[in-house]
């Protein structure tokens, strides 16, 4: 019998994370030959779904109408869903539901949803990077990782952003269908097999913006202008006019981390910038950064974007023809 996937499609759904793993799983139907998965929209309400791009989805059903045993239940993002209420009910349903499948997961910020209803407490789990402080601050008890593009705990299984629930269907059917079939279906989907890098690459969160006591934003927009010249704690507090050591506490608390680790950062940002409009080497990137050389900037950039430069160049520059 062909195993049910079956997509909770919130209220203002994204559409791509409705669409995208449904096509990742009807194609390994045609590779595979068979109809391995039976795919279904469950709605939380009667009526069309509304997503977030205005197009309408019709579910195949209603939470708690179906008799089908669900073998996958995936909870679709929505741009608000940390604010979608759902009734008890329908809670309560996605709980009994999760319990008696063979995996459950959720893509995007699903996650909130699921975590509604205990489902994630203890697990580790990943969301789309721009939501995951929010969803560590509503639900201390699950554990985030901010960089996956999705994570695998347990029969919980859970993807970043949007196109990662793409990401995630393929690693869900090379579970069930195995390499080969997983890597045709990617190859017509024109997709990674396996994505390089993480969420971090594409997250402008690390970016530094100038926050705290006038005289701070003042030193800030030196250092992102001037990020070459020496930036050592005793030249910043010579240039907000301040002793070192009230300048490093007064910078710590107010921005709330050290001098040097927001110096560190905010080379990092231009660097991505160079790295994305530009063609310099490593080595006169991390010279107009104030990287003492190439390797200081790979092992800066990796920490703070979870690729080298290397790599995030070659994802993220426009290759014109």
């Amino acid at each position: 019998m062909a195993k049910t996937v079956a997509v909770v499609a919130l209220p203002g759904a994204q559409l791509l994370d409705v669409s995208g793993p449904l096509d990742v799983f009807a194609q390994a139907n045609i590779e595979a030959g068979k109809t391995f998965y039976a795919l279904k929209v469950i709605a939380c309400q009667r009526g069309p779904v509304h997503s977030s791009s205005g197009v309408r989805l019709l579910p195949d059903e209603i939470a708690g109408e179906g008799n089908e045993r669900i073998d996958t239940l995936l909870v679709a993002g929505a741009p608000n869903a940390g604010k979608i209420a759902l009734s008890p009910h329908i809670l309560k349903w996605l709980r009994t539901t999760a319990k008696r499948s063979r995996r459950y997961g959720s893509i995007c910020t699903g996650a909130f949803v699921l975590a509604s209803t205990g489902l994630l407490d203890g697990h580790h789990v990943t969301t789309h990077w721009a939501a995951a402080e929010d969803l560590a601050r509503a639900y201390p008890k699950i554990q985030i990782d901010e960089d996956a593009l999705y994570v695998r705990d347990r029969k919980l299984r859970t993807a970043a952003g949007v196109t990662a629930g793409l990401d995630l269907a393929l690693v869900l059917v090379e579970e069930d269908l195995g390499r080969d079939i997983a890597k045709r279906v990617a190859g017509q989907l024109v997709m990674y097999f396996k994505r390089p890098g993480g969420q971090l690459q594409f997250s402008r969160k690390g970016e530094t913006r100038p926050i705290g006591h006038s005289v701070l934003q003042e030193v800030q927009r030196w250092v992102a202008a001037t990020p070459d010249l020496d930036h050592s704690i005793a030249s910043l507090a010579k240039r907000a006019g301040l002793s070192p050591r009230h300048f490093a506490r007064l910078f710590h608390a107010e921005v709330g981390i050290t001098p040097a680790a927001w110096v560190e950062a905010s080379r990092v940002t231009t660097a991505r910038t160079l790295l994305e409009n530009g063609h310099d080497t490593p080595k006169l990137v991390a010279s107009k950064c104030g990287f003492a050389n190439a390797d200081t900037l790979r092992r800066a950039f990796k920490k703070h974007v979870g690729v080298t430069p290397a790599e995030y160049r070659k994802q993220h520059t426009l290759q014109l023809q």
